[in-house]
């Protein structure tokens, strides 16, 4: 029960972090959050250190801890990580995927068209969401779904949602369709390779919209 409290804890604070809604250099202590959460210390410590590991606050003794901050090229260099894990997943997805497991995520691919034609950043990262839930779930390694989803935790900050054009709905929309296909044959190779593309041309994106950043702090 304890363990399940400072996961929701943990997961809260992350979003925040991630949103933007606790900016670098915010100091959060037990006793704040325990009395905000309506938890004991003992989960509300246990979160803060579970998000130090992960390298969103940084625990200073007597003092609680600190929110940090990510210069561009650690996102970059978070992102380049991220392509290697998510064409991971995928190719143990096309591997470990059972039938009705592959029937839904071509189900769940089609159901991102009205997204699609919407043009809707919303829905659309709605359906982005659901269909690569349903490839971790596949890969079958709650390892590497695990540090997949703290990567994109730590790049949340920077990239809200990667559809903030047209082109790149569409394009995304297209790139689920090889990455669907060859789980759906079973083909490893051609899964972890649709899925780099996918995440690399996603990258290429955001390296830009970083380096823009960079231009204009």
């Amino acid at each position: 029960m304890r363990r399940k409290l400072s996961e929701q804890v943990r997961r809260q604070i992350e979003e925040e972090i991630g949103s933007g809604a606790l900016r670098p250099g915010i100091r959060l202590d037990e006793q704040t959050i325990a009395e905000r959460f309506n938890v004991s210390r003992t989960p509300a410590r246990e979160a803060l250190l579970q998000l130090a590991t992960v390298g969103l606050v940084r625990i200073e003794p007597r003092r609680g801890a600190v929110v940090l901050g990510q210069s561009p090229g650690d996102a970059v260099s978070l992102f380049e990580v991220l392509v290697v894990l998510e064409a991971e997943a995928a190719r143990l997805a096309a591997r470990r995927m059972a039938p009705e497991s592959r029937d839904a995520l071509r189900r769940t691919h089609e159901l991102g068209q009205p997204a699609v034609e919407a043009l809707s950043q919303e829905r659309y990262g709605e359906a982005n969401a659901q269909f690569h839930a349903l490839i971790y779930r596949g890969a079958a390694n709650d390892y590497l779904v695990q540090q997949i989803r703290q990567t994109r935790g730590r790049l949340r900050a920077y990239r809200r949602t990667g559809f903030e054009t047209a082109s790149r709905i569409r394009s995304s929309f297209a790139e689920h369709a090889e990455v669907m296909k060859a789980i759906a044959l079973g083909d490893e190779n051609a899964a972890h390779a649709a899925m780099t593309q996918h995440i690399g041309v996603g990258g290429k994106v955001f390296a830009d919209m970083i380096a823009q950043i960079g231009r204009n702090p």
